[in-house]
This record gives structure tokens, sequence and C-alpha cells, in this order.
């Protein structure tokens, strides 16, 4: 059985973290047998720290008292997510300042609970026991799949993909938790995703956007004019505007390949 190519995910952060979080490292076709896998959700990460949500930087997320109700004192990592390919809706209700009847739709999916003694799934289980004894029914605790071998990964890749998820994260059970990158715990998807800054905006015909020119945390310069909607070049990202891009592999110039606007990534 032919297996499903993989082109690897790439996550090129502009700013640094000011809440230290495990960062997954990129998939480079590691043997991860044994490990453990689950969908990687498109969401924004939420790090519940006892007594309240904080962003990826560290910025306080205004979530109603209702959401978080039987919340635990210990600390908590997750995805506040609603459902595949809905990103745009999830960062409009989860980051905004005044709490929306709309986080009714937002569920917290739960992937660690830093801090908690044991391997990877004890620690995860302090969070399952907590829920069991205190329920809320907008909280998730992540499904986890021990991969069997490397098809068995690439399978469940393009099963999620299929599905319009974003990739998978594969992780070492025996992993602590650690607050920087790492390669035992990785990110596997079909493509890179990275950011950059909007620089410039080039108009073509009626005034209409016909690329952007995007400078990246690396100091690489490139023309981004695809993936765009008719709408989105008549109402371009503005100049500051920090935006998330996919691509295919780099150039001679270390220049993204074939790469196609996704969003504009708010700051968390």
């Amino acid at each position: 059985m032919k297996i499903l190519s993989l082109l690897l995910f790439t996550f090129l952060s502009l700013y640094s973290f000011q809440v230290e979080i495990e960062r997954p490292n990129q998939y480079t076709n590691q043997d991860v047998t044994g490990w453990i896998m689950s969908e990687k959700l498109d969401g924004i990460r939420g790090y519940w720290n006892g007594k309240e949500f904080l962003s990826k930087n560290g910025n306080k997320i205004y979530a109603p008292a209702s959401f978080t109700k039987n919340f635990p004192p210990f600390e908590l990592d997750g995805e506040l997510w609603t459902k595949r390919n809905d990103f745009s809706n999830i960062q409009s209700i989860v980051l905004d300042k005044t709490p929306s009847k709309y986080w009714k739709e937002i569920s917290y999916n739960i992937f660690e609970a830093p801090n908690a003694k044991g391997n990877f799934l004890e620690r995860l289980n302090k969070a399952k026991d907590w829920f069991k004894n205190n329920p809320n029914s907008q909280v998730h605790i992540i499904e986890q799949i021990v991969c069997k071998d490397k098809k068995h990964l690439y399978d469940y890749l393009k099963k999620i993909v299929l599905l319009k998820g974003e990739g998978v994260i594969v992780k070492d059970p025996n992993l602590e938790y650690i607050k920087t990158r790492t390669n035992k715990a990785l990110k596997v998807t079909m493509f890179y995703d990275a950011e950059g800054r909007v620089e410039k905006i080039n108009y073509g015909k009626n005034n209409t956007m016909r690329s952007l020119l995007i400078k990246q945390e690396n100091n690489v310069t490139f023309n981004l004019g695809g993936g765009f909607s008719k709408d989105e070049r008549k109402n371009p990202p503005s100049i500051g505007d920090i935006i998330t891009f996919k691509y295919y592999g780099l150039t001679k110039n270390k220049k993204p390949r074939f790469a196609s606007f996704l969003r504009i990534r708010k700051e968390e």
C-alpha cells in the first residue's frame, strides 16, 4: 500500500512565550513506535494556571465563570476549540475581552496536566479523575492512541486530514512536562505552517490587492499572493498585521515555496 508522503509542520513564532509551555518540534520521520498520538486541534492554546486562563503569550483569556465551573486548583494545558476548520470563529470568541454568549460553543480540550506527578498518561489521568468527580460539559480530555508504527501514524494523519483536521501530535509517553521545545513531542501535518508580518501591500487593477510583502522572523521577505478570497483582496490585512500562511518547502533562497494565505493571527 502506497503511504501518503508527509511534508513537515514548522511553526515560526514571532514572539517569545511569556508563559512557559511545552512546544513540540517538527516531525522528521523519526521512529515513534510506542509513542502516544492525538489529533492536533487548530484552536487557541489555553493554559489554566489554577485560577484563570492564559494565552500562549501570557495574556489573560476572559472566559466566563460558567465556562470554568468546577475547574481544579492545579494547572492544565489544552486547546480552546469548537470544531475543525473554524479558527476565525474560535479566535473572535476566545480573544474578546468581553465574554459573549458564544462561549457556549467553545470546549476546552485537555492534553496535559503540567507539574502533576508521573509520566504523560499518569499526568493526564489526574485531569480525568478531577472532572469525573467535578463534571463540566464543556471540558474534554483529548483521546490518546498508542502508535504501532510509522504506517499507523501516516494512516491516522490521512484520516484527520480527510476530516479537515490540522494534523497530529506524537509524544514519548515517558516525557516529563518540558517548558521548552522538545524532540520528544512532535507535530506532524501535510504542509509547513509559519507566520510573518505584513510590510507592504501591493495593489493591482481597480485598487485591488495583488500581493503582500511579508517579513519573517529570520528577516526573509517574500511576496504572498495566493490563498486570498475576492473579499480579502478588496479588504486585505493591514500593514503590521501578523498573518499565518502555509507552504511546501523552501527555495534555494530560503523563501517559502508555493505559499498560500491562511488567516490573520490576532495577538494571543
